[in-house]
């Protein structure tokens, strides 16, 4: 049986179909060639139950004010305020991008947005500033990465449904991590600059500065409000999503004067589409999950690949090269509607805690959507900046070998991903 699922979602997935008719399909048809007395109305309660949780909520909410945001100014006030304060050191535009996407993505906790809003209004800064063309591809795509780790993380919410863990402490476990992307990539964008000789901007006067920063302050008070809030106690994940939509209509509609009632209106059918998308899957992924649990595919599944009682670095190792492997050929949702409920149980049992597993499999799903085939970003950048698909992936490797380190980081050293708890 196991088998025949694995070849049954194989083959749907090679023949074209979408994500969701791959899982779904493959649910029904397991469980009416080996289960034929199962009441199918079971599947069709777990698929409403999937997507009954009261946390989900906070998705929709969460682009729609990522939407907002790039279709306004906001975006663009954030480069302006990294790029004034760094763009003068060696590598300081390409810091200045990796901190914009940073900032940008305890915004809108999605990497495709983050590609479009903070790469296009900087990548042909950084071509006319002497960088190379394809450096500036795979840096765009790669720091956009950092929204998976820095809250509000739509992938940390999905885990966080199908596990049953907080969501706001996962939110906070990410910030570190986070933070250390963008430390790594800075330290190499520096010294790749002097290496290459690419020609240092003029320093900004702090006047200029203190200009740049009165018109970003409240562009910076989307993240200071939102993991502020929720590290505080002050509100909940789902309540800081709904506050980030209402202050994204604020500033754009009202104090930046960059969108009207039927730019809304368009923002609001996108991110409708999207959602229905995401939750589409979500619901046909709990079906499975289900499924998976009842045919007891962890108990059998996992002996084969981990061994008897395996070590909790052992079970890291294996459930990162797992979802490594999955997210270069399929969404990260769909990675995790499959791979979570085989591998979770198993991660309990061997003293694993929830909320460092869960930043192990966020990282690795980040990384699949910039590494080849298949990854989300790398098509994404193709599609906003009109670049061939080579010109978009042939500078990936140091950010790949980075990427590389910290996962054996976050596997390693639990407190990297704990060490908020130091401060609650």
């Amino acid at each position: 049986m196991i088998a025949f699922m694995g070849i049954a979602l194989a083959v749907i997935l090679v023949l074209g179909f979408p994500l969701f008719m791959m899982l779904g399909f493959t649910s029904l048809l397991t469980s009416a060639i080996f289960f034929p007395n199962l009441n199918i109305t079971i599947m069709m309660q777990q698929m409403i139950n999937g997507i009954s949780t009261f946390v989900l909520s906070a998705i929709p909410m969460f682009i729609f004010a990522a939407d907002i945001m790039t279709m306004g100014h906001t975006a663009n006030r954030l480069v302006d305020f990294v790029k004034v304060f760094l763009g003068h050191i060696y590598g300081g535009l390409g810091i200045s991008l990796a901190g914009a996407c940073t900032i940008f993505g305890a915004i809108s906790g999605s990497t495709q947005a983050t590609v479009v809003a903070i790469g296009k209004p900087m990548r042909q800064s950084l071509i006319d500033a002497g960088y190379k063309r394809t450096d500036v591809n795979a840096l765009i795509i790669s720091a956009a990465n950092i929204a998976t780790l820095i809250p509000p993380s739509i992938g940390m919410i999905v885990y966080c449904v199908l596990t049953n863990t907080s969501v706001a402490e996962l939110f906070m476990a990410g910030v570190a991590p986070g933070l250390l992307t963008f430390l790594m990539f800075s330290a190499y964008n520096y010294f790749h600059s002097r290496r290459t000789g690419v020609p240092l901007r003029e320093r900004a006067s702090w006047k200029e500065r203190l200009i740049c920063t009165k018109r970003s302050l409240l562009a910076l008070g989307f993240p200071a409000l939102i993991i502020g809030g929720i590290y505080t106690g002050t509100f909940s994940p789902t309540e800081a999503a709904a506050i980030s939509v209402l202050y994204a209509i604020i500033c754009e509609m009202f104090i930046y004067k960059t969108i009207t009632y039927k730019d809304i209106y368009r923002v609001a059918l996108s991110t409708a589409i999207v959602t229905s998308a995401l939750f589409v899957l979500i619901a046909v992924g709990q079906a499975f999950s289900w499924l998976i649990t009842f045919v007891r595919l962890p108990q059998e599944l996992t002996p084969l690949v981990l061994g008897v009682n395996p070590s909790a670095i052992k079970v890291l190792l294996v459930v990162s090269l797992f979802f490594f492997i999955s997210c270069m050929f399929v969404d990260p949702t769909v990675a995790c509607l499959v791979l979570v409920p085989i591998f979770f149980p198993v991660a309990v049992r061997a003293g694993i805690d929830p909320i460092q597993l869960g930043i192990v499999i966020t990282l690795q799903c980040g990384i699949g959507g910039v590494t080849p085939p298949f990854g989300c970003n790398i098509f994404t950048a193709c599609a906003a900046f009109n670049e061939s698909y080579l010109d978009v992936v042939r500078e990936l490797k140091p950010y790949l070998l980075m990427f590389l380190i910290l996962s054996l980081l976050v596997v390693y050293v639990p407190g990297l991903s704990t060490c908020y708890r130091l401060f609650m």
